[in-house]
């Protein structure tokens, strides 16, 4: 039985495009789309939605749905929720298909009880089984895969960044049909005034890097001399994460050395642990140094599609079949070798194409 689908979404922060995670659940919403035979409907929610729909404007949805305006330029409940189901009733699609973002996250639920529907967020694919839409998501800490059928609709389904090709196409020019939603006043009390971030260099939580890069516990262990030297690990970590773009993760073994009254890095937190009860981040390459590769923090790195260690053991947990390359080295030595390497690179010394970037 053909399913009416409802691609759905808001403009980035820049205003001219959406979100990296959008772009792949157009091409999740696409495909099912084609194997479904159903409407295909595209709905934005933005300030100026114009330059962002012409990006997607060649992925041959039947009509392009809009609620743009300055009530809509940035995220706020109230603005959101009106904004979103005016869409999904607009399009009269069963399956509204949008981006497991910040802003969607936290109203898409409201949405869905408003619409007497339901939703399922974290999904991470979804397939066409005996004619039936079925979700994918994984539990217990991604030991567990679920597969979800839902007989009420709508249903609104938010699909994790990483687990789709992202859908390209060259920009065209589409026919825009915008949606009126007028706020009442009382949906406009919240203002935002402003937005304060850390800078560049200091983020070091990045989910759209290539590269995932994890600390362990050696890093703050007494090295070749006797001594740890924990000033000089977390300079060359901070080094490496400018130079190569880098998302730094830890092990749970480090991150809670802070309530060990031990020596920790200032840079790392219990938001950077990876493993069986931290994340289970998904970017295309992984760099593990000074960690042993036991099971609990390997569990994390189950999507990283290509992962490669540092470790003076070569008989660690990394060296049994947990990652496709160990190298048995000092990690010291290692990063700092990196390090200059990047230091060169960006004053234009050498041309390096290093695997790690």
């Amino acid at each position: 039985m053909s399913q009416n689908i409802l691609f759905l979404a808001h403009v980035s922060e820049a205003g001219s495009t959406l979100p990296k995670a959008a772009y792949e659940v157009l091409g999740a919403a696409l495909k099912l789309s084609q194997q479904n035979g159903g409407r295909f409907t595209i709905g934005l929610i933005g300030s100026n939605v114009d330059a962002a729909a012409e990006t997607i404007a060649a992925a041959g949805a039947e009509r392009i749905l809009a609620v743009a305006g300055p009530d809509f330029a940035t995220a706020r409940y109230a603005g959101d929720a009106a904004a979103a189901g005016a869409l999904c009733r607009a399009s009269g699609a069963g399956l509204i298909l949008a981006p497991a973002t910040s802003r969607f996250m936290r109203v898409l639920a409201g949405v869905a009880h408003r619409l007497n529907g339901c939703v399922d967020t974290h999904v991470t694919s979804l397939d066409l089984l005996n004619g039936e839409v079925c979700a994918t998501r994984w539990y217990y800490r991604q030991r567990i895969e679920g597969v979800i059928r839902r007989d009420a609709r709508p249903w609104i389904v938010l699909l994790e960044s990483g687990c789709s090709a992202a859908w390209t196409g060259a920009p065209s020019k589409g026919n825009i049909e915008e949606i009126s939603v007028t706020l009442p006043q009382a949906a406009t009390r919240t203002v935002v005034t402003g937005v304060r971030a850390p800078k560049s260099d200091a983020q070091t939580i990045r989910p759209d890097a290539n590269l995932l890069f994890v600390a362990g516990a050696g890093w703050t262990k007494k090295q070749t001399d006797g001594k740890p030297h924990v000033d000089q690990a977390e300079k060359l970590i901070l080094d490496f994460l400018r130079g190569s773009g880098a998302s730094l993760g830890g092990s749970k073994s480090l991150v809670d050395q802070s309530g060990e009254s031990q020596a920790v890095l200032r840079c790392m937190t219990h938001l950077n642990q990876v493993g069986q009860t931290g994340s289970t981040p998904r970017h295309p390459k992984g760099l593990s140094t000074c960690c042993h590769g036991e099971e609990p923090h390997v569990v994390g790195w189950r999507f990283i599609n290509e992962r490669r260690a540092v470790n003076l053991d070569p008989n660690c947990g990394w060296a049994r079949g947990k990652a496709d390359v160990l190298y048995v080295a000092d990690a010291f030595e290692v990063m700092a070798k990196l390090n200059a390497l990047f230091s060169e690179r960006a004053h234009g010394n050498i041309e390096i194409e290093p695997q790690l970037a």
